[in-house]
């Protein structure tokens, strides 16, 4: 009973620091249209500012911090990580130029880089294959949340305050956060006790043990296992595909219904937070739950269906900057929000179950590093760069045929999953990568007489 209190403990704990990890970002591209005027910037430098500057030390720095997280102690980085973002988002409120705020997001990227990777390997720890799908949507459901609080809460402190006093204000609960990891969570592979008497007839005293990591593998390697894997490259794809058209219709539709439909940031705010917090958080929910009653260990089924969200998403997008309507556009905007947040939950947990618990952080973050640097480096730049371009045919709405240029390609991201699907039965029952032994059994137990 205590072990599954704790287990939902824990992930109540990661969801709400992955939901503050979230937030800043969520308030950087609603203040896009505000620094762009208090800068004085392009729509190219709002890309490259919301895109690459963040997404490349993200990515490159989340592969030392997984492969610390593979070895080391997971809390301490989840801990340490929170605290350097807290700094690093405060920052951005003193920023005075492109350049100054370019650099305080290369510093708010690497704290933000140790959140994800160690978490994954923690819930995959404590939680079983067929339990997966529904404990990492439940994880994820971070991200939903932090929309649903951080869309309304940044655009009402903007309005307020302004952007500077917004980005202070946003960093606080980080404080909070850093002593919540270091006093709650815990770490498997630390100095436990166990009772010999357990198993061993003679009821030898209670003894401390050491669970000391048994010897790693290096990147590289841990690379080449992971490409031999046809499902893990065809996942890998996928995930880069969709945060390059992903990221490049996230970070610029505030600035699409505030050009296009004349809202406020406070009104987009609001209909943002409704419509991304309690739509992610339904899809994302579902998508778990669906996946671990009736596909736990039928990864197949569930990467199947996975390819029609996507599907779907794609025609609702282009839907949505096809119409002229603002009650359309949201209705639009809504449908596919829960479409697309059903595929998170089960997508990272194969990933997870694809690859054996020494490897577990390594691959997200190999994941994150393709994703982020090919989707979040350059899907804002590309959308930033296509509205400027097409400012000359199209004037004021350059923007929405920019983003009815990328909308597609979820189908892109479709087709990948269903290869993927084609394989990973194969793959799982080849059994190089799948790894079903319990979380404890990775680590070499040395007895310790007290």
């Amino acid at each position: 009973m205590k072990q599954l209190a704790y287990k939902h403990g824990l992930l109540a704990v990661l969801l709400i620091i992955l939901a503050f990890n979230y937030i800043d970002r969520l308030a950087l591209g609603l203040v896009l249209q505000h620094i762009k005027a208090d800068l004085i910037l392009s729509d190219t430098q709002l890309g490259l500012l919301s895109g690459i500057a963040f997404a490349l030390f993200y990515s490159i720095m989340g592969i030392p911090i997984a492969r610390w997280a593979d070895r080391g102690n997971r809390v301490t980085i989840i801990s340490g990580t929170i605290a350097l973002w807290t700094v690093a988002v405060a920052l951005c409120a003193v920023a005075r130029s492109f350049t100054q705020l370019l650099l305080i997001r290369v510093g708010v990227a690497v704290g933000e880089a140790g959140c994800i990777p160690p978490a994954h390997s923690l819930i995959a720890d404590y939680f079983d294959r067929a339990e997966r799908p529904r404990a990492v949507a439940i994880y994820m459901l971070g991200g939903p949340l932090s929309m649903l609080v951080g869309y309304f809460t940044a655009s009402w402190l903007n309005e307020l305050y302004g952007w500077r006093v917004m980005f202070m204000l946003l960093s606080l609960p980080g404080v909070g956060l850093t002593a919540l990891a270091w006093l709650v969570l815990r770490e498997p592979r630390r100095n436990i006790q166990i009772s010999r008497s357990r198993t061993h007839p003679m009821h030898i005293p209670p003894a401390r043990v050491d669970l000391a990591p048994i010897p790693q593998v290096d990147t590289l390697q841990v690379s080449r296992i992971l490409w031999r894997n046809r499902t893990f490259r065809h996942l890998l794809l996928c995930v880069s595909v969709v945060y390059f058209f992903g990221y490049g219709l996230l970070q610029w539709q505030p600035t699409f219904f505030i050009r296009s439909y004349h809202l406020t940031g406070l009104q987009l705010g609001a209909w943002f937070a409704v419509l991304y917090g309690l739509g992610g958080l339904v899809g994302t929910y579902l998508g778990g739950e669906w996946a671990s009653r009736r596909a736990g260990t039928n990864e197949r089924l569930q990467l199947l269906a996975m390819s029609v969200g996507y599907a779907c998403f794609g025609f609702l997008s282009v839907g949505l900057y096809l119409s002229s309507n603002r009650t359309v556009a949201f209705a639009l905007l809504a449908a596919a929000i829960i479409g697309q947040n059903m595929v998170t939950g089960p997508l990272f947990a194969t990933l997870q179950t694809l690859v054996p618990p020494r490897m577990r952080a390594t691959s997200v973050a190999l994941v994150y590093l393709f994703a982020n640097l090919i989707g979040m480096g350059f899907g804002p730049l590309a959308a930033g760069a296509l509205s400027d371009a097409l400012r000359l045919f199209a004037g004021e709405q350059s923007l929405r045929y920019a983003l009815l240029i990328l909308s597609p390609g979820y189908l892109w991201g479709a087709w990948h999953l269903w290869r993927a699907s084609q394989t990973v039965a194969c793959d799982l029952q080849r059994g190089e990568l799948e790894s079903t032994e319990p979380a404890h059994t990775i680590y070499a137990v040395t007895h310790v007489p007290q």
